[in-house]
């Protein structure tokens, strides 16, 4: 934000920018910030600036190589052993392939649906129908942590979790929002999990 308008901006506001319905695609939400910050500017424009940051440049390292996953590959493994796992990003496809290629723990998603993939991304829920297929979305569970997810699982009709620990900002309304779009449950970190798993399972 300082680099497109100038002016700095606090955490508050990027949690409250994050939360807002279409979001989830950075560049989407650094559009419409910067907008609203009086500064016009498009979502080729955003996505440029961006991705300067994101994969860096001349020689600097970009945020990407900062990434860290949070699930170990024998959490993974333990939970394709008891169902089928897939993936829908909001990531491009060299995103997804630049992080998760290394990650051991990849093998074991039948199917990665990236942003690429589907004539809409989230918060429409593309991909998950093309994940399902032919198959009863009362079957499946979708797990994620922010306001498109839900609208996507609840679009898609199928059951949604919501990841969401303890002191995140604004949690109470974060929660209720999640509540509101059906939320089975309100977990404070994935591998929490388990338990919901052996439920459905």
């Amino acid at each position: 934000m300082r680099f497109l308008t100038g002016q700095r901006v606090a955490w508050s506001e990027l949690h409250k920018w994050k939360s807002k319905p279409g979001n989830n695609d950075d560049w989407n939400m650094v559009s419409n910030w910067a907008t609203a910050l009086g500064r016009p500017t498009t979502y080729e424009e955003a996505r440029d600036v961006f991705q300067r940051f994101y994969w860096g440049q001349n020689g600097k390292p970009g945020n990407v190589r900062k990434e860290k996953l949070i699930v170990a590959p024998r959490q993974i493994e333990k939970w394709a052993r008891r169902c089928e796992l897939n993936l829908f990003t909001g990531r491009t496809r060299k995103e997804f392939s630049y992080t998760f290629n290394r990650w051991a723990a990849s093998r074991h998603f039948r199917t990665v649906i990236t942003m690429d993939d589907v004539p809409r991304k989230k918060p429409y829920p593309d991909g998950l129908l093309k994940i399902l297929g032919e198959r009863d979305p009362e079957t499946a569970l979708y797990v994620g942590d922010n306001v498109d997810d839900a609208l996507s699982a609840r679009d898609a009709r199928v059951p949604f979790v919501a990841i969401l620990p303890p002191g995140t900002f604004e949690y109470r309304k974060r929660a209720a929002r999640f509540r509101e779009l059906g939320a089975l449950a309100l977990l404070p970190r994935v591998t929490a999990l388990d338990a919901r798993l052996l439920l459905k399972i």
